[in-house]
């Protein structure tokens, strides 16, 4: 399952087409990052050249060229170098870039500093991640040098531009083949999470349950799309839990946070669950407010909504949940307008997905809330989080964390929940716990 490559020439015509024939574009891979003496971290493509090129590769760079008569999508990326491949397995090389990825033409990337400057000159705009990587941008700088030596001095763009303005309202639209990868990733994690519910019993760590995720996971050839969290009893309430090494314990209950990635697109999903198999009167309680809330956020994912939608229904859900069971005083206009809800509550309901966890796009346009529309995705995740040291409560709420996430795309009639695979109603999750 892929994105064919007559898509990513659709996409670098529209992007080019967005900046205009007097511009460049220019973005570099992402850099191999060493763990430790010659061991690297395992490589990720940077998302906005995978989006541009589908190339997998480090050590490149895409340079967009509007108009340029020799070709206007090009790449400079490793040469095949048969020793190299020795060590490190085969390379793609400047010939496979053209018949394999697209390109209209592709040079050796130890040249870019002599060919490059000479495609830049007499363009009128740069759009780049300047700031991103300090290498590339002293690279950048060092073309621009370059380009004031040839031939007396070269015309020097006048303006560096930021890419992510036009790119990245390119990457909030996802097409159908992303759908189709994006519901592939959804489909992964959610048997990760419903084979991580199987063997979270008491006795074990929260590092085996992680494992049983990565299993799933890799099994499908995908990987995490980040660090799972996996969080026993009060260590759900730490929004960004990481240690995974605490036992499991009767009565608590279990926080997963995981999703994978599958050819570069991410899921998202989040489950709470009692480790006995059945939640507590306190536990019930919570659970089923936050439930509520995440079912009246997610009908506000639909078309000509506002983003922001889906957490003010949150709130005014949550909010009135926990004035009722008495863990906030007064009532729930107040709550709201003191912002006391926040001891409780007091993430965002959602975030973009896509090729990133946390995708990119602006959240606000002109100063207002943007507007949902179809082929945008969304996740949806209310939680309460008691804290263990929140003397506001009486005892029993207290260290109780409870999130519940989904992934949303927006259809053009409403929306469509990816990840409904693993149940969220409290019953039907004690059931399958029960199964164990």
């Amino acid at each position: 399952m892929h994105i064919e490559p007559a898509e990513y020439v659709r996409r670098r015509r529209q992007l080019m087409r967005m900046a205009g024939e007097d511009a460049v574009l220019l973005v570099a891979a992402a850099p191999e990052r060493m763990r430790n003496a010659d061991a690297a971290w395992p490589y990720r493509q940077d998302s906005d050249l995978h989006y541009l090129a589908g190339f997998p590769e480090p050590e490149s760079v895409l340079a967009l060229l509007p108009g340029r008569k020799h070709g206007e999508a090009v790449l400079f990326c490793r040469e095949r170098d048969l020793e190299r491949e020795r060590w490190h397995g085969e390379s793609i090389g400047t010939e496979r870039a053209v018949s394999a990825y697209g390109m209209d033409d592709a040079f050796p990337i130890d040249d870019i500093d002599d060919i490059l400057p000479g495609m830049i000159e007499g363009r009128g705009r740069v759009y780049c991640h300047f700031g991103r990587e300090p290498e590339f941008d002293a690279r950048l700088l060092g073309w621009m040098r370059r380009l004031r030596q040839l031939r007396g001095g070269g015309v020097v763009p006048k303006e560096f531009v930021a890419l992510g303005h036009l790119l990245h309202d390119l990457r909030l639209y996802k097409s159908r083949a992303e759908l189709k990868l994006m519901r592939a990733s959804a489909a992964i994690a959610a048997e990760a999470h419903l084979a991580a519910m199987r063997v979270a019993v008491a006795g074990r760590h929260e590092y085996e349950v992680e494992a049983e995720l990565l299993r799933v996971m890799h099994s499908h050839g995908a990987v995490p799309a980040f660090p799972p969290i996996v969080a026993a009893g009060a260590n759900a309430c730490v929004m960004h839990y990481q240690a995974n090494r605490a036992p499991l314990r009767e009565g608590e209950l279990l926080l997963i946070d995981a999703g994978a990635e599958l050819a570069c697109y991410a899921s998202d999903i989040s489950r709470s669950f009692p480790v006995s198999g059945r939640y507590s009167r306190e536990q019930r309680a919570l659970y089923e407010v936050v439930l509520a809330a995440q079912e009246a956020a997610i009908d506000q994912v639909r078309p000509g909504r506002p983003f922001d939608a889906a957490h003010h229904v949150a709130v005014r859900v949550i909010t009135e949940g926990l004035c009722a069971l008495g863990l906030l005083s007064g009532d729930a206009d107040k709550a709201i307008a003191d912002g006391s809800y926040k001891r409780f509550f007091p993430a965002k309901t959602g975030h973009w997905l896509g090729l990133d966890v946390h995708d990119v796009g602006d959240y606000r346009v002109d100063g207002e809330p943007r507007m949902l529309e179809e082929g945008m995705v969304v996740t949806v995740e209310p939680g309460i989080y008691v804290p263990p040291g929140e003397a506001s409560v009486a005892e029993r709420w207290r260290g109780i964390g409870i999130r519940i996430e989904d992934d949303v795309a927006v259809t053009r009639d409403g929306h469509e929940v990816l990840t409904d695979i693993v149940p969220r109603d409290a019953e039907a999750i004690e059931t399958l716990l029960m199964q164990r």
